[in-house]
């Protein structure tokens, strides 16, 4: 019998991506923290336990070692629905088999690679189960499986979900574990769970077989706040749930004073905290409960942080992709529902709450605190060349009529045992390539540029940029968050600094912005011809001029108001 205290136990993050979990950095998801848990809780002490994300291996070939001499491995990984990253790259099929041939104890594989493995993690694609040569796969719970696994001596386990229980314990236990992960503490944002499972079944979904949805008490999420908070975590995403509104009902109708209980808990025990976003919302739940909907979305709004997005599954405009793919939402009640989300939580901070939505000359220059997110996906059965236009004509719609999305995410779909999809398989999706690649540059130049524009207007403030990386002499950075904006900052400042930013334009998906506020006395040509209105000639005579004693005495003859992104003394930070 292997003595738990005696263990050596190494956890690779290989990052997940499911229609209701994220944890691809700056994303950590709970599989790690949740795994750490139960490990100790099974008697392995925490500092045998060590961590590395599958970039942190990449990064520093030595960290190999720990995957060699573990006497446990766990892997951690899985991809349900296929995404670009910028903060991480999520593991190939391929790494993950040479973790399993490294490793000299025993290895157990776990997370949403146990519905399958497609031979990379992109859309059109068909998958299968493989165990990637583990000697265990958990085909439930990763770690309820590492629990039995440890308490059996590493002889194995039985299959199981784990309950509220154990979850409530190890969440608590396993925060320490973020400590290790390379983006600790700045740069680094915790998925939290509310819930899991779906009451409804979309064919192409992941998320039902979880089964009918199940809730964490409010104090039990609170407490894993707590405890994230005690290791130095500021940046919180709600995003581990089918749909926050339904959180802690029946599984569809909302139950506000369930979310006014979650949300006034974190701020209580985390007052400090510097992001709280959420994910998912179905749009249908807005819609067939409207006046609670609003309710729990003034709710969100009241205590979250600027530019939180509620990712709405539309999935399809099309009726007849709508029923056969059994998707629960037509076109015209996901636009209600954009509609009820933009008045009651599209406001930005100055505004008056509830007055949403905020946008236009006279809006303050901040992010809205929460808006719409659009998910559309193709390759469903019943997809045709009408489909498209019909996903185009939505999206007109809601421009046309005054409302904002945070951002629409255009996808191609992935075919999983065990959904209704498997039976269509990606044929459908790789049929209409052509016809995908030339629609998503025409909502790109038709939608996304123009609403970007409506949602954050030149002068509009981003706090906290975190900068990442170079490309053709500009620095691009993000802030923290749900869909961040990636800005991109004329010049190459240094990594891993953190700046406010001013935006100045704006591209398909993301935008220019310079550091705010701006010193006139001290900006380079590149970042004042970047302001709109500014061109060669005006920063010529700015430079040339210096010093300036104020904006005013510059007298400089603008149509756009300087003092949104300049100033001539450093001040502070915005807020």
């Amino acid at each position: 019998m292997t003595d738990p205290e005696t263990l050596s136990v190494t956890i690779v993050d290989g990052y997940v991506d499911e229609p209701a979990h994220f944890g691809v950095p700056p994303y950590v998801s709970t599989y790690p923290r949740y795994t750490a848990g139960a490990l100790v809780d099974a008697g392995v002490p925490r500092e045998r336990i060590t961590y590395h994300t599958i970039d942190g291996l990449r990064d520093e070939p030595d960290r190999w070692r720990d995957v060699d001499e573990a006497d446990l491995l766990v892997y951690l990984g899985g991809m349900t629905v296929p995404g670009k990253y910028v903060g991480g790259t999520p593991a190939e099929p391929d790494e993950v088999r040479e973790l399993a041939w490294t490793a000299s104890g025993t290895s157990l594989m776990g997370g949403p690679v146990k519905f399958g493995v497609g031979d990379a993690n992109e859309g059109a694609t068909e998958t299968e189960r493989q165990d990637l040569d583990f000697d265990f796969v958990a085909k439930g719970d990763a770690e309820a499986a590492v629990f039995d696994l440890v308490e059996s001596g590493l002889e194995g386990f039985n299959n199981r979900m784990r309950d509220v229980e154990e979850v409530t314990r190890w969440a608590r236990e396993g925060a320490f574990v973020v400590e290790q992960h390379p983006n600790h503490p700045d740069y680094l944002i915790a998925e939290l769970e509310t819930s899991r499972g779906c009451a409804y079944r979309c064919s192409f979904c992941t998320e039902p077989l979880y089964g009918n949805p199940s809730f964490r008490p409010p104090e039990t999420v609170v407490a894993e706040v707590d405890a994230l908070s005690d290791y130095g975590v500021k940046h919180f995403r709600l995003g581990r749930q089918a749909d926050i509104l339904a959180y802690g009902g029946d599984g569809e109708a909302p139950n506000p004073d369930a979310l006014r209980e979650l949300y006034s808990g974190i701020r209580a025990v985390a007052p400090d905290l510097e992001t709280l976003h959420l994910d998912n919302v179905n749009p249908i739940t807005v819609v067939e409960w409207p006046e609670q909907s609003r309710e729990g979305l003034r709710i969100i709004a009241e205590h979250n942080t600027p530019g939180d997005t509620a990712a709405f599954g539309l999935e399809s405009a099309d009726p007849v992709v709508q029923e056969q793919n059994d998707l629960n939402v037509t076109a015209d009640e996901c636009f209600e529902a954009v509609r009820i989300v933009n008045e009651a939580a599209g406001w930005r901070p100055g505004d008056e709450p509830r007055t949403g939505p905020s946008f236009g000359d006279d809006a303050p220059r901040r992010l809205p605190k929460l808006l719409p997110g659009i998910n559309l996906l193709h390759g469903l059965k019943g997809e045709r060349e009408e489909t498209y236009e019909r996903n185009l004509e939505f999206l007109r719609r809601v421009y046309d009529e005054g409302y904002m999305l945070r951002r629409v995410n255009i996808r191609q779909v992935m075919a999983f045992a065990g959904t209704k999809m498997n039976e269509t398989g990606a044929e459908i999706a790789r049929e209409h390539k052509k016809l995908f690649k030339q629609y998503k540059r025409q909502v790109r130049e038709e939608i996304d540029n123009p609403m970007l524009e409506r949602v954050s207007p030149p002068g509009t403030v981003l706090p906290d940029v975190h900068l990442e990386y170079h490309q053709d002499g500009t620095t691009f950075g993000r802030q923290l968050g749900t869909y961040p904006l990636l800005v991109g900052i004329p010049g190459e400042r240094e990594l891993g600094r953190t700046i406010d930013v001013a935006v100045v334009d704006h591209g398909f998906r993301s935008v220019t912005g310079v550091p705010y506020p701006l010193d006139l006395n001290a900006a380079s040509m590149d970042e004042l011809t970047a302001i709109p209105g500014v061109g060669d000639r005006t920063a010529g005579d700015i430079v040339v001029n210096r010093p300036h004693e104020s904006l005013s005495a510059a007298n400089l003859e603008t149509e756009i108001d300087l003092s949104r992104f300049v100033t001539t003394e450093r001040t502070g930070r915005a807020d």
